[in-house]
């Protein structure tokens, strides 16, 4: 049995609705508190971080020969029935996904990169929401005016441990990987 959404994007949704239908349509959305919500268009420098992450992150896990993956945005990660939110960068590990999957269940590293408009959104519900998910290990939000990353990492019990990095390496353990904090930026 197929999921019918409910008509236009001013309908509540559930995730699953959202998800078939993301799908069809053109440009790319979220689905917060059952809400859809369409992304705006990027700048170069939100472009180019995002590239920049992506790059960091693979060649970490070459590095480390880990069995993950990093895959960039436009795939969704399900936070409950009512929120599906796109990150700009993810990690997974373990076995491949199937490649027509347009969801990744068990992210072990997520990367939001800020833009103005986004910004309380990304240090506000989806901080919240991506650490409801008990496979993830860090959330890494990258602000490109100040070349910072704020690193948010689950700890023992229900503790969320932050760091703000702007020099070094960051240890991304689980599932092991080690990266510059330079790295993750495109070129000033």
């Amino acid at each position: 049995m197929s999921v019918q959404p409910k008509v236009g994007p001013t309908a509540r949704m559930t995730a699953d609705e959202f998800l078939v239908w993301a799908e069809g349509q053109p440009g790319r959305y979220e689905l917060v508190d059952g809400e859809v919500f369409a992304m705006s268009p990027e700048r170069v420098r939100h472009a180019e971080t995002k590239l920049a992450t992506y790059q960091a992150l693979g060649a970490s896990i070459r590095t480390a020969n880990l069995p993950c993956r990093v895959l960039p945005d436009g795939v969704t990660v399900r936070i409950d029935a009512s929120a599906s939110f796109e990150p700009d960068a993810l990690v997974y590990c373990g076995e491949r996904l199937d490649p027509n999957a347009t969801a990744v269940p068990e992210p072990v590293i997520i990367v939001e990169v800020l833009s103005p408009r986004t910004k309380h959104v990304d240090t506000g519900a989806k901080l919240l929401g991506y650490f409801r998910l008990p496979s993830l290990r860090h959330y890494l939000i990258l602000d490109t005016e100040r070349r910072t990353v704020i690193h948010h990492r689950r700890s023992t019990g229900d503790l969320i441990e932050t760091r703000i990095a702007t020099a070094g390496d960051l240890i991304l353990d689980p599932p092991g990987l080690t990266v510059a904090v330079a790295d993750l930026f495109a070129e000033p």
